[in-house]
């Protein structure tokens, strides 16, 4: 043994030993701690200490062992889907998810958009707004049940559509939709739920390519039997001024014209066999631009034929200045939406005439304002125009009483409101700002499909005023929707792959948990190819 240590003694040890230090050491100034070393496999004693650490390496994974056949045993009894491996760019946000299950409370509002950083919930108290509670997060054993078949790749199919060529017209609003929406006509569900599906198409084209000129030749509609055959344009009359802007804001946001939706037709025999008639559906997406904000704000009274007269009687018809101002202004390179409208539906109607037709009108938010616009100068200029139809998902008020009087006296133009309860937007404008010598209400026209965010199964009670006014949450409670003071609808199919991807926060986390361990990431970006397999839609909505 005296030959094996001088062997594995270094020299400047070796010459230390013996007294001498060498040339070239240089003193150290203070005592440092030696570095770690492993413990060299010629030494007796690291044998026995490995030797005892592999016997307790043994027995843990024995015990591992056993303790992961207890669990295999306990998920096929409890029916529990086997663990996803998931990548590890989810480990992040699986810390975040234990911190808040560990007792941090999660801010109501989680979703990106404009509605959030404004944080209306702080200036407008709204009910139900308060710290969460376990309460909240609780789900029954049949509602998770119903979870993993919404987040499997298997169960959610399309409904099966039966014919409704004999009732068309009652669906179309002919009687005003009398008996149809509470509860809700299962046919009635179907034909909602597809003209939402168009609206998602609208925003998933203008925000995946904002100043694209002509766009609907990319879009993607989530029904084949449609085909896009005018693009629509809005422009503000509003400019943004030079304070206003900065060097890294996109184009789009500040841009006068935007395209803001598309006019399809069914052109599928077979559908419009199944339909009775050709439906020509006009699509108009939400609020996205800063000048559409601004419109939005614009809500002094004005005629429908122009600026004169602002200070008249009641009894003229008037609208909000900043819709009007979208819906008649011109731009530079395009046409006013009221001149691309008009044109289409000429052009449509002098194609398909003597075959049985329809017109939708179909808008979300700001959409669902100019839809009512669309439609009622239709009815005033189009003479032999077909019956119209207006489904507004969260549209706000248009108009005064004497603008609502004229709609509902035409009798060609029939108007759906969907209003999620708690949704701001549904509430404004109010009152009208004073003007020289009376004060004007607006008025809500048309029948009203009342939904409310508190009976989904997965959605919190408190959820957030983006959430309440997200296009994919009124779609998902109008799938689940079956009657006031019913439970929601077990059968519903609609995938909520989306709706977690988009409301995250808002989303009780039994469903995020659930979600991760069937390999859907609640935190990615929606993927369109992926949503086209899941459910009917094919976009996301980035409304808000």
């Amino acid at each position: 043994m005296p030959i094996a240590a001088a062997a594995v003694t270094s020299p400047p040890a070796a010459a230390q030993v013996h007294g001498v230090v060498p040339r070239h050491a240089s003193p150290t100034p203070q005592q440092r701690a030696a570095p770690r070393r492993e413990q060299s496999p010629l030494n007796p004693s690291s044998q026995s200490i490995r030797s005892a650490s592999s016997g307790t390496e043994l027995a843990g994974s024995a015990a591992t062992e056993a303790s992961r056949a207890h669990i295999a045993n306990l998920d096929r009894v409890l029916g529990k889907p086997p663990q996803v491996p998931r990548p590890a760019s989810h480990a992040a946000a699986s810390k975040q998810e234990r911190q808040q299950q560990d007792g941090e409370l999660e801010p109501l509002n989680v979703r990106h958009g404009l509605l959030n950083a404004l944080n209306l919930s702080f200036f407008v108290p709204m009910p139900g707004m308060r710290a969460r509670t376990a309460a909240d997060e609780h789900m029954s054993p049949r509602s998770l049940m119903h979870m993993q078949q919404l987040l499997s790749a298997d169960s959610p199919r399309a409904s099966p559509r039966s014919t409704i060529a004999p009732r068309w017209r009652s669906l179309h609003g002919e009687d005003g939709w009398a008996g149809l929406l509470d509860p809700l006509d299962s046919d009635l569900r179907r034909e909602l739920l597809r003209y939402g599906d168009f609206v998602q198409a609208a925003y998933q084209a203008f925000h995946s390519l904002p100043t694209a000129s002509a766009r609907h030749r990319g879009l993607m509609l989530p029904d084949r039997s449609y085909r896009p055959t005018r693009s629509l344009f809005a422009t503000s009359a509003l400019s943004m001024p030079p304070w206003a802007k900065r060097p890294n804001t996109p184009e789009w946001l500040t841009q006068q014209s935007n395209w803001i939706g598309y006019v399809a037709v069914c052109e599928s025999e077979r559908e419009v066999a199944r339909m009775g008639r050709r439906d020509i559906a006009i699509v108009l997406r939400g609020t996205a631009t800063c000048l559409e904000w601004a419109e939005n704000l614009r809500a002094s009274l004005v005629p429908l034929d122009g600026e004169s007269g602002e200070g008249g009687g009641q009894e003229e018809p008037k609208v909000a200045r900043g819709f009007r101002s979208l819906y008649k202004t011109a731009g530079e390179k395009v046409k006013s939406l009221s001149e691309e409208v008009m044109g289409e539906v000429r052009r449509l109607m002098e194609k398909y005439k003597g075959e049985e037709l329809s017109i939708t009108v179909v808008g979300h938010s700001l959409g669902g304002a100019l839809a009512l616009l669309v439609a009622d100068e239709i009815a005033t200029t189009v003479p032999d125009a077909p019956p119209v139809a207006v489904v507004s998902f969260g549209g706000p008020k248009v108009g005064n009483a004497a603008f609502v009087d004229k709609l509902q006296k035409s009798g060609r133009v029939n108007v759906l409101r969907i209003v999620n309860a708690g949704d701001m937007v549904t509430k404004v404008p109010g009152v009208a700002p004073r003007l020289p010598l009376t004060k004007e209400q607006y008025q809500h026209v048309g029948a009203e499909l009342r939904i409310d965010s508190k009976n989904s199964p997965c959605l919190r009670p408190d959820a957030g005023p983006a959430c309440r006014h997200d296009l994919e949450a009124y779609l998902h409670l109008i799938d689940g929707f079956t009657g006031t003071g019913r439970p929601f609808r077990h059968d519903a199919r609609r995938s909520v792959i989306r709706l977690l991807q988009l409301q995250r926060g808002n989303v009780k986390k039994e469903y995020v948990n659930r979600a991760r361990e069937l390999g859907v990431d609640p935190s990615a970006p929606v993927d369109v190819g992926r949503s086209m397999a899941y459910g009917n839609c094919a976009v996301a909505s980035p409304s808000s």
